[in-house]
């Protein structure tokens, strides 16, 4: 995939999805910057230390990484039962400043892959309430405004992944000038360490997803990612690729009637 020597960023590299797209970048010979809370054991070149719900932290962690960035992978993540208000942190506010804070490292023709969720698929209801988050959202007043928006611990796992797949969307062309793309793959369940944390937190909606013949694994997600970083992903822009098993196929037929399955 024409990886060798491309510097590339993953974050979550420690465990789960984000462990094993630094293991398929390495097999590359992609450069692996693994950025986590806890350190990497392996697949990556550097480590560095940050904690995404800490804007310190995140700053600290983009000033130090040396460009140039050919690719950024967002997989870090936190499951449903962290508590809204880490979920909108971590899974939103700063996936996205790490985001900022790297474009002006960005070489031609790099990036940018997001991590969503099935979970996000309900984004075209959520429309309003997302564009009211985006206008309003930092670091300081989130506390308050998840409880105007009535973004509470159920719902906060779902309404991050869509705001995560809006923002990515609308962001398509954003550094068009610069050659940097943003896409993002949203998977069904995945059996990583944060699987019984997920499944215990959708409750009836785990089960209609046992339609599936197994949950995810890492390994069926992460050559997505590594696609995504490649030269061949060139002329995607904006995307969110489901990549669940037949998930959001199946729901989206069940919805309209469409049969088969």
């Amino acid at each position: 995939m024409n990886l060798s020597g491309k510097r590339i960023v993953v974050t979550g590299a420690a465990s789960g999805i984000g462990l094993e797209t630094a293991r398929y970048l390495k097999a590359e010979n992609a450069v692996v910057i693994g950025l986590d809370i806890n350190e990497p054991g392996a697949h990556t070149d550097e480590y560095i230390r940050v904690d995404l719900a800490d804007p310190d932290s995140i700053s600290h962690a983009a000033a130090v990484i040396e460009g140039p960035v050919d690719g950024l992978c967002n997989v870090a993540g936190v499951p449903p039962t962290a508590g809204f208000e880490l979920v909108m942190k971590v899974n939103v506010l700063g996936l996205q400043q790490l985001t900022y804070e790297l474009i002006p490292k960005m070489s031609e023709g790099a990036a940018i892959t997001n991590v969503a969720s099935l979970a996000g698929a309900g984004w075209p209801g959520a429309v309003e309430q997302v564009k009211e988050f985006q206008a309003r959202a930092n670091f300081d007043n989130l506390t308050d405004l998840c409880g105007e928006l009535a973004v509470d611990d159920s719902r906060s796992y779902f309404f991050a992944k869509e705001v995560l797949i809006i923002w990515t969307m609308q962001n398509r062309w954003t550094w068009r000038e610069q050659g940097i793309r943003i896409n993002c793959v949203s998977p069904g369940p995945v059996d990583t360490p944060i699987l019984p944390d997920f499944l215990a937190s959708l409750g009836e909606r785990a089960e209609k997803d046992k339609v599936v013949s197994r949950p995810g694994r890492p390994e069926d997600i992460a050559p997505l990612i590594v696609f995504m970083c490649s030269s061949g992903s060139d002329w995607i822009r904006g995307a969110n690729i489901p990549v669940d098993g037949g998930l959001f196929a199946h729901s989206t037929s069940q919805k309209y009637g469409l049969g088969a399955g």
